[in-house]
């Protein structure tokens, strides 16, 4: 089957189709927020990002047109009033069909090197492609765990790597102008320190013997407002709030109304206002 990137040369933009658009739009029932006007944008968007940006398929994927304009629609959600050049700098997406192995090492107290591999979802790499699982990308689309999009996640990386670190705190520009660098890192670290507490408080009360892979354990970080992986730094923390912000917004300004008003004033959106 050909795919949409197959199809282009040197054009801008990318037609998609009218029945594609349409059940993409389906599939990702969070974008129903959406007015009319700014679906067109979004489409627009989307149809830029898959000529700008090289998507190739890895471990035997079948990378279709469907599986792109997917993942196409989802990146653009968080630049719809920002604009594709928020996504400067970089140009390759390689999707593999579910999680992938990345090699890692960590230094102990006693400078140790440990090295282990570790199964992935997404990763955005500074000045390098952006790689993606298409099993979890479809998991915002099937409702499969709350708030939960890779690919926002993994897009949200890339804008705060933006200014050179990936620490929570994304550049700003004139349309930010009710934003400030203090307030945005009071915030950020008063929301994040919240959190990790809270997730300490569950953890420290799993039984011994629960085995981390079965629904139980699920159950006890339920009630969380966004992913736990969130307490993992404050690049981590802006990123999945980020994908709480778009995906299911009430529960996250209900837990950080604070946090929510600064995405709203970052993004230029406000999902809670339709």
């Amino acid at each position: 089957m050909r795919t949409l990137l197959s199809r282009w040369t040197r054009s801008p933009s990318v037609a998609i189709p009218d029945p594609l658009w349409n059940s993409t739009l389906d599939a990702l029932p969070f974008l129903a927020r959406l007015t009319a006007h700014e679906r067109d944008r979004l489409r627009g968007l989307a149809a830029h990002l898959l000529a700008d940006k090289q998507m190739s398929a890895a471990a035997g994927l079948e990378l279709t047109s469907a599986m792109q304009v997917s993942i196409a629609v989802q990146a653009c959600l968080p630049v719809l009033n920002l604009g594709l050049d928020w996504y400067r700098g970089w140009k390759s997406i390689v999707v593999y069909p579910s999680e992938f192995l990345v090699p890692r090492s960590v230094t102990d107290d006693d400078g140790v090197v440990h090295e282990y591999v570790e199964p992935i979802a997404g990763e955005a790499w500074d000045g390098g492609p952006l790689v993606l699982s298409w099993e979890d990308a479809q998991q915002s689309a099937t409702g499969a765990g709350a708030a939960y999009s890779v690919v926002i996640h993994e897009f949200v990386h890339k804008i705060d790597l933006l200014d050179g670190d990936a620490d929570g705190v994304p550049p700003f520009v004139a349309a930010h102008k009710q934003l400030s660098l203090d307030r945005w890192r009071s915030v950020l670290h008063q929301s994040f320190d919240r959190f990790a507490a809270e997730l300490e408080l569950i953890d420290a009360e799993l039984p011994e013997d629960l085995d981390p892979e079965t629904d139980a354990w699920n159950r006890h970080y339920a009630h969380l407002p966004i992913d736990p992986y969130g307490a993992h730094d404050e690049a981590e923390f802006f990123a999945v709030s980020s994908e709480a912000f778009f995906v299911e917004p009430g529960r996250l300004r209900a837990a950080f109304p604070e946090g929510y008003a600064l995405l709203s004033e970052f993004f230029l959106q406000n999902p809670l206002a339709a």
